[in-house]
C-alpha cells in the first residue's frame, strides 16, 4: 500500500508541460489561507504557517533548495511563537525603530555572504538568492511575530525575489503562487499601516 507521502507526490494535473503535485497544490492553498489571515491580523493565521511551512519544506528538500527548506523550520517555530504571543483578538501593528531598520539590512547582507558558499558547496541549486532570501524571510517573519508593520514591506521584496527564483527553476506554480503572496504583501502593509495609524487617532 502506498504511503501518504507517495500519494501526495503524485501529479494532481498537468498544466501546460508542468506536473503539479498533490503536495505542492495543498501546500499551496495552505500558503495562501494562512497569507490572507495574517493580513486581517488574526491568529488562527498561525496554524495554517505551520502546516503549510512543513508541506513546504518537504517540497523544498526535493526541489534541492536548501535555504528555502531550513527556513520553513524557522517559520514552524516563528508560527508558535506567533500563536502565544498575540493576543486572542489578534495582532496590534506598530513601527519599528529605524536603527532596527539599519541594524536588520546589514545584518541580511553579512549573513548572505556568510550563507552563499555553504550552499554553493552542498550543491545547492541556488546560492546567493536562496540565501538573501532566506534572511529576508527570516527578518520577515520575526517582524510579524512581533506585530511590526514593516514586516510587509520586508515580505513584498522577498516575495518578488523569490517570484524570480522559483521561475529559474520552472517551478511555475510556485513562482505563481509568490506572485500572488507579492500582491497580498501590498495589501497587508496598507491593512496593517491602517490598523497603526487608526490606533494613534483614537488615542
Amino acid at each position: 500500500m502506498p504511503s501518504i507521502f507517495n500519494f501526495l507526490s503524485y501529479t494532481l494535473i498537468i498544466i501546460w508541460g508542468y506536473e503539479l503535485s498533490y503536495l505542492e497544490f495543498v501546500a499551496l492553498i495552505a500558503s495562501l489561507i494562512g497569507v490572507a489571515l495574517g493580513i486581517t491580523g488574526r491568529r488562527i493565521t498561525w496554524p495554517w504557517w505551520a502546516i503549510s511551512s512543513i508541506l513546504y519544506g518537504i517540497l523544498f528538500l526535493q526541489w534541492e533548495l536548501f535555504a528555502s527548506a531550513a527556513l520553513q523550520i524557522v517559520f514552524i517555530i516563528a508560527a508558535l511563537f506567533g500563536w502565544f504571543g498575540w493576543e486572542p483578538t489578534g495582532a496590534k501593528p506598530g513601527p519599528l525603530k529605524n536603527k532596527y531598520r539599519a541594524t536588520t539590512l546589514v545584518a541580511i547582507i553579512l549573513a548572505t555572504l556568510a550563507l552563499a558558499p555553504i550552499l554553493k558547496s552542498w550543491g545547492a541549486a541556488s546560492t546567493y538568492a536562496d540565501a538573501v532570501l532566506f534572511f529576508g524571510s527570516l527578518a520577515a517573519q520575526f517582524f510579524m511575530v512581533y506585530q511590526k508593520y514593516e514586516t510587509w514591506i520586508l515580505w513584498l521584496v522577498v516575495d518578488a525575489g523569490y517570484v524570480a527564483l522559483y521561475a529559474t527553476q520552472d517551478l511555475l506554480f510556485t513562482s505563481l503562487l509568490y506572485l500572488v503572496f507579492t500582491i497580498l504583501a501590498a495589501l497587508g502593509w496598507g491593512k496593517w499601516y491602517g490598523s497603526h495609524r487608526s490606533a494613534i487617532r483614537s488615542m
